[in-house]
């Protein structure tokens, strides 16, 4: 597949550079894939920007793949040609990204981050299984379970809700890719434990920070 030939919605995350690491162009990169040995075998890639607002279809730049190595539960990048931490500072916040026929061959059950995004979540464990919001990332936990970031509205659907929801084979109900839905069945009071503070519980949080300065 030539570079040109698919749109941004193809290509295969498996790398977010976050920032540059060391004087020579070495970039420190989030991990997005449960596959990192892959990165031995990758000789060569391609940079996709990945910041809100790019336009889809947007050209990937090739890059080679020098050296890299695991650092602190994320992967330092080395490429050819980024030699400075300027040349780096440029690449910051894009995504390595693959073909979608160069992905790793997945046994039974397992699904890819990337097919999760853009899903509806659907919460079986209510009564009419609400559907609880849309998977817009999910965070990987190196010491645990991976996070689905799900984004949607509140009871009133005037007010947007963001909730972080721990991937659970023990929640998992079904994954429809083809319907772009995801089944869990989610513990009584989870949405409302990780749900944002309310601007009453923002100021209450904030008065008993004041109160709790005044008594040093």
């Amino acid at each position: 597949m030539q570079p040109n030939d698919t749109t941004q919605d193809n290509w295969i995350r498996i790398a977010h550079l976050l920032r540059p690491q060391g004087r020579r162009g070495e970039l420190l990169a989030k991990i997005l894939t449960d596959f990192p040995e892959r990165f031995a075998q990758l000789p060569s890639a391609f940079l996709l920007r990945s910041q809100p607002g790019s336009a889809a279809g947007e050209p990937v730049m090739p890059v080679i793949l020098e050296s890299h190595w695991l650092h602190k539960g994320c992967i330092v990048l080395k490429f050819q040609g980024v030699d400075s931490i300027t040349a780096a500072e440029a690449l910051r916040g894009m995504d390595v990204v693959i073909p979608p026929e160069q992905r790793v061959p997945l046994t039974d059950g397992a699904v890819y981050i990337d097919d999760l995004i853009g899903c509806a979540l659907v919460d079986t464990g209510q009564p009419g299984a609400p559907v609880v919001g849309t998977i817009r990332d999910v965070e990987p936990q190196p010491q645990g379970t991976d996070l689905l970031v799900v984004v949607g509205k509140d009871a009133s659907g005037n007010k947007t809700t963001e909730h972080l929801i721990p991937f659970a084979k023990a929640f998992l109900g079904r994954i429809d890719l083809t319907a772009r839905r995801v089944e869990m069945a989610l513990p009584a009071g989870l949405l409302a434990m990780n749900a944002p503070l309310s601007a009453e519980e923002k100021a209450l949080e904030q008065e008993e920070t004041l109160q709790e300065g005044s008594e040093d």
